[in-house]
């Protein structure tokens, strides 16, 4: 018997098999183009963690100014922390002001998903299409 929880100890993690979350902050502006900058650190269940540099960018038709906070972001699909890191799908349309406001997204990035969620201010107007980039 413990010669085979040695074994399974060893046995490379598969996709999926760990937890990734993370805490972010993000700012960012938009007219016709999309642009928003910010940081952040995943941490994995397997005890791994990554500090990373985000940015978003896109074009569309879109006016405002955005910034979150204390954002929140849960990855599924992941093997190694380093699986969060490239450049995701984004889309979203949206209106109004935002004091305080609420949002939730998710991304992804070939069998790698990305709900990101968090409380903001600001205000926008239109559609926007780009990408989400984890470096």
């Amino acid at each position: 018997m413990l010669v085979c929880g040695g074994l399974l100890a060893g046995t490379p993690a598969r996709a999926g098999d760990i937890s990734c979350k993370m805490s972010f902050q993000l700012s960012g502006w938009s007219v016709f183009y999309k642009t928003a900058s910010g940081s952040g650190t995943v941490r994995c269940s397997n005890g791994q963690s990554l500090h990373v540099k985000l940015r978003a960018k896109g074009g569309g038709l879109t006016f405002g100014k955005t910034r979150i906070s204390n954002g929140i972001g849960k990855f599924s699909g992941i093997s190694n922390v380093r699986d969060v890191l490239g450049h995701y799908a984004n889309a979203e349309a949206h209106a109004g002001v935002e004091d305080k406001a609420a949002a939730a997204q998710v991304l992804t990035k070939g069998n790698v998903s990305l709900a990101l969620s968090g409380k903001g201010e600001g205000w926008n107007l239109g559609v926007a299409f780009g990408a989400f980039i984890i470096e």
